[in-house]
């Protein structure tokens, strides 16, 4: 597969990525060796970022949408989200708010 796909199946920001991995082609089997026994650069670009926007949004429980709403476009670091959860901002407050509003209506829809 391609390493921007390999990059999000891991969780991670492909242009941190090592050049090897980014020039590279990972099979299926590689991936599951990367994602079993993480090497030293995937656990700390896990632990520390930066993180695509999905990990961050996820990370601050709020949508992608959320972040694009707030201006918040480019990757953070985990530093960076702890520091945002710290400030906890009005945007983010509403936005976590209207994350767990769509998740009980999702569940509701669910078990319906």
């Amino acid at each position: 597969m391609k390493p921007e796909t390999a990059a999000k199946k891991l969780g991670v920001l492909l242009s941190a990525t090592p050049a090897e991995f980014q020039a590279g082609v990972v099979s299926r089997d590689e991936l599951n060796e990367l994602q079993a026994k993480p090497p030293t650069w995937l656990t700390d670009l896990r632990r520390n970022g930066p993180h695509p926007k999905q990990v961050v949004a996820a990370k601050l429980k709020v949508s992608i949408s959320g972040l694009r709403r707030a201006g918040i476009t480019e990757p953070l670091t985990t530093a960076e989200i702890e520091a945002l959860k710290a400030e906890n901002p009005a945007w983010l407050e509403h936005e976590q708010a209207v994350q767990a509003e769509n998740r009980k209506e999702a569940l509701r829809l669910k078990e319906g």
